[in-house]
């Protein structure tokens, strides 16, 4: 399945007056519905965390869990990846924020608080892949299918996601740690004006914190995830405002023609405006994007059955 969506302009008002509606009716049944565990934070690393080269350290790397009421729950969950320019992290709108939200329609979120690269490259990554074991790992105490544990990520949180989409390993089974035998391939990836490549087309700040200054050719092509798709990528929703100045577009079309020309279940929403942040996170563009990544999920049969998640923004 590939296709390119555009959401037509005249749309945006509805689209809007939906958003309102769906959440003046969640605060109408609010008190009546069950309500959602606690969120629960896990930390990855318990002892030491490795940098990549061989090399350990001690790292404060969480996982914040927000389980969806039991009535609600698909079975389904994401872990998400803020962004923040590799040099910080947006955990409020791009974070906690998404896992309330996936909540609502009952998804799993899970927020990675990971670690900064500092030049590292392989740091961010390692914590993703560990996020996305531990998930499966821990996948019936969370009430979570192991074969619907996707990734979700925005800005250079989605760099991070799409890394992790296209660097993965069915893990080792020579492990002493039970969470390292199992797969850190995400199931299906979510990316919301991602950053894709290290290329010409990049952001500058998010590259030079990620790769330094003057990272060679090959670390340029490694952590291009255009130029990292394969047959067995997994299946990946995109969203991208066309008049995003930060993070150029043309990250999410690269990613997408990409995985079209290696027949992976793809769709790509072309947004019309919004800007990087679509608005700041509000309105008929943020609204968009939710409602069609929802939609897809269903498509997809991320959702299980569907159910009432279908098509409910934020």
């Amino acid at each position: 399945m590939h296709r390119v969506a555009r959401v037509p302009s005249k749309l945006c008002g509805m689209l809007l007056v939906v958003g309102v509606l769906v959440m003046s009716a969640g605060a109408l049944v609010a008190a009546g519905e069950p309500s959602a565990a606690a969120p629960e934070k896990v930390s990855l690393w318990p002892e030491k965390a490795p940098v990549g080269d061989g090399k350990f350290e001690s790292a404060k790397v969480t996982l914040t869990v927000y389980r969806p009421p039991a009535d609600k729950a698909t079975g389904t969950a994401l872990v998400i990846c803020p962004g923040g320019g590799y040099g910080g992290l947006v955990t409020g709108p791009e974070g906690h924020g998404i896992a309330r939200w996936l909540g609502e329609h009952g998804i799993a979120g899970m927020v990675l608080e990971y670690r900064l690269p500092r030049g590292r490259a392989f740091v961010p990554l390692l914590d993703a892949q560990r996020a996305i074991r531990t998930v499966r790992a821990r996948a019936k105490e969370w009430g979570v299918a192991p074969n619907r544990i996707g990734i979700i990520g925005f800005s250079a949180g989605g760099h991070l996601a799409s890394t992790a989409g296209t660097h993965f390993d069915a893990g080792d089974p020579k492990a002493d740690d039970p969470i390292a035998r199992l797969s850190c391939r995400p199931d299906f990836v979510v990316l919301v004006y991602p950053v894709v490549t290290m290329g010409s087309k990049t952001h500058g700040g998010s590259r030079n914190n990620l790769l330094g200054r003057n990272p060679t050719p090959e670390r340029v092509a490694l952590f291009s995830n255009e130029k990292q798709v394969t047959d067995q990528t997994p299946p990946m929703f995109l969203a991208h405002a066309k008049d995003d100045g930060l993070v150029p577009p043309d990250n999410s079309r690269d990613l997408y023609e990409a995985l079209r020309a290696h027949k992976v279940a793809a769709e790509y929403l072309e947004l019309p405006r919004g800007g990087h942040g679509l608005n700041g996170y509000s309105g008929p563009m943020w609204a968009a994007w939710q409602a069609g990544c929802l939609e897809w999920l269903a498509k997809v049969k991320m959702l299980g059955d569907g159910g009432p998640a279908a098509a409910k923004p934020l």
